[in-house]
């Protein structure tokens, strides 16, 4: 960390403490919500959007949160981590895949064919954060929530059925491992934050894009591309998320102002907001149904296909993480655990 990112923690810090000393936190207190997706996006208005005004209410109107969607307080999605622990914004929600090889256990949720639903998996992904990020790779924000999206997909120019007919194609993936799965599977990965795919589809830029059902009615993506590839009840891959607070601004709270987020926060919500975005999916894919798209539903048989070509990406990545002093494999086992333990 540099000399002024810790700077400007102390000052954030310091600020927050004189004024939790002179008393001002019983009148107000405001956060700075950031995130990058429009306002009217699904996660914004029906997940972030309800834990804001969630938090208002039970503080009694003693805490407001600002909202600043689609990146209003600068920059681009990929610096968020580094807002809020540097406090240019008090809350963020973003990717930790945006900032690559940063937050390596996040991962291990993301690797092919590991996640059921987003609900179970989100509620593993926190217990698996308290064992072994809390104090660690997430020391330096204090954690509201974390959570996963439903199945990913592909949304792609043209058909897409078998690996083999992702051959030369420039395909958009959110994440490093994911990233690593499609370079495996024959495609030209291109990466890029979420917002600008739509662009980049409509400019040629990429010839298909993975993402949920769930945000493509946001980015329009069912207009800019005809073909989508579901893989039955399997999830080929899904991307991790964090909801994370300034610990500065956090700590300088009164004990029942931070009851009021702890209350908030945790495995639940984070179920919650999985849950919630998985949920989206369904009215996204009518859109592309009521558009006359082709929406290609694999058989189990041509599921194996893929669940065959993408085996090395764990293998992979149980043996990165070995070479990084940690057992890849007890990881994995531990993560396919939780979420088996609480998958309905």
């Amino acid at each position: 960390m540099t000399f002024f990112k810790t700077l400007s923690r102390g000052l954030a810090a310091g600020v927050v403490a004189a004024i939790a000393g002179s008393g001002a936190f019983a009148q107000e207190v405001t956060l700075k919500m950031h995130q990058f997706l429009p306002a009217q996006a699904n996660v914004p208005r029906l997940v972030l959007d309800v834990w804001a005004d969630k938090v208002e209410a039970d503080s009694n109107g003693r805490i407001k949160v600002e909202r600043y969607p689609a990146m209003q307080l600068g920059g681009v999605p990929p610096e968020l981590t580094d807002q809020v622990i540097d406090g240019i914004a008090d809350v963020v929600w973003t990717l930790p895949g945006y900032t690559p090889g940063r937050f390596p256990s996040t991962e291990v949720f993301e690797l092919p064919f590991m996640m059921t639903n987003a609900e179970a998996t989100s509620r593993a992904y926190w217990e698996f954060a308290e064992k072994h990020m809390m104090d660690t790779e997430f020391a330096e924000m204090k954690m509201l929530g974390l959570w996963v999206h439903g199945p990913g997909l592909i949304h792609s120019s043209k058909p897409v059925t078998e690996p083999a007919d992702l051959n030369g194609v420039k395909l958009r993936a959110p994440t490093r491992v994911t990233n690593q799965l499609f370079t495996q599977l024959g495609a030209t990965t291109v990466g890029m934050p979420v917002p600008a795919v739509p662009e980049a589809l409509s400019k040629g830029v990429i010839d298909a894009t993975v993402i949920p059902w769930e945000v493509t009615s946001a980015l329009k993506v069912s207009e800019l591309v005809k073909n989508h590839t579901e893989f039955g009840g399997e999830a080929l891959y899904t991307a991790t998320f964090i909801f994370a607070m300034n610990k500065g601004v956090y700590d300088g709270l009164p004990d029942d102002l931070k009851k009021v987020i702890d209350d908030n926060s945790g495995a639940d919500f984070s179920a919650f907001a999985g849950k919630v975005m998985q949920e989206g999916d369904a009215p996204a894919r009518k859109i592309a149904v009521d558009l006359g798209n082709n929406i290609i539903e694999l058989t189990p048989e041509q599921v194996d296909v893929w669940r065959q070509a993408s085996d090395g990406v764990e293998a992979a990545w149980i043996e990165e993480m070995n070479g990084k002093g940690m057992d890849g494999a007890a990881l994995v086992e531990e993560a396919k655990a939780l979420i088996a333990q609480h998958t309905k």
